[in-house]
């Protein structure tokens, strides 16, 4: 009888609040596209693009300052039994691995959009990278240890029997800086082609890769063969065409980001649009 009596008096509530939930469920029905479409002028392959070229410009910050803070261990051929300037060559070797890290990083941030062009050349650019990183970190292992070598040696009176140990470790670096930048050659090829094809930056960019990379490449093939020195001018002007490619490369990429009317950010575009 409670439940007879106060069923009239609580119809006009229970009306009322499926009013209220009728009305809260048409606007979120109708209005779905609104809140999660994006918004006119949106971009995806803009966050890609200011990834990756701040990444490119970690790699200058990195490498830059690392040559001179290595400088005590790779030009003292006795640096294993010095005094040593351990602290600063550490701090060399710490942004030299800063650096392989951030190639590996240019390339993965990349490849998401490059692929849309040709994802063969694609993932070669992401293997010559990562390629690139770990002889740099070879380099890295190398100098680390003979920094070891020179604490253990110091503390072990053994210095006499250190010193062909540390000069062949410093050689092994050597060789790395000339085959893991090496690489830069290929990486200019392959992105290179891609840039230029697609159109996602201005064509002179990947064109100035695209010359300097086969110069580069062979600089690095005749230092290999014996047939010249490292450090020599063919090397030299292929290095200036990989350095101005790649810092005009970190510099769109970050304040410009790829070109909008690109076929392959149109077609992002229409992707996060539909997938919206």
């Amino acid at each position: 009888m409670v439940g007879a009596m106060m069923l009239p008096a609580s119809l006009p509530t229970i009306r009322m609040v499926d009013a209220a939930t009728t009305f809260m469920k048409e606007p979120a029905m109708s209005g779905t596209s609104s809140t999660t479409d994006p918004p006119t002028g949106f971009d995806p392959t803009r966050r890609t693009a200011l990834v990756a070229g701040i990444l490119y410009l970690v790699t200058f910050l990195a490498s830059i300052p690392a040559v001179f803070l290595l400088g005590p261990v790779l030009n003292d051929p006795g640096y294993v039994v010095g005094r040593g300037a351990d602290t600063q060559v550490r701090a060399g070797a710490f942004l030299d691995l800063v650096n392989a890290l951030a190639c590996i990083g240019t390339a993965v941030a990349l490849f998401s959009v490059v692929r849309r062009e040709h994802e063969g050349l694609a993932l070669g650019f992401v293997t010559t990278r990562m390629f690139e990183a770990a002889v740099i970190a070879i380099g890295v292992v190398s100098i680390l240890a003979v920094v070891t070598l020179r604490e253990d040696g110091a503390a072990n009176d053994e210095s006499a029997a250190l010193v062909p140990v540390g000069q062949a470790l410093v050689a092994v670096r050597d060789w790395t800086f000339v085959l893991g930048p090496g690489m830069a050659g290929f990486n200019a090829l392959l992105l290179g082609t891609l840039l230029y094809r697609s159109r996602l930056i201005p064509r002179v960019i990947p064109a100035i890769g695209l010359v300097g990379g086969p110069i580069y490449l062979s600089a690095v093939a005749a230092i290999v063969l014996g047939v010249t020195a490292a450090g020599g001018l063919w090397q030299g002007i292929g290095g200036l065409f990989m350095f101005v490619w790649e810092l005009l490369l970190a510099l769109w990429l970050t304040f410009r980001g790829f070109d909008r009317s690109a076929p392959i950010v149109q077609a992002a575009i229409a992707d996060a649009r539909s997938g919206a």
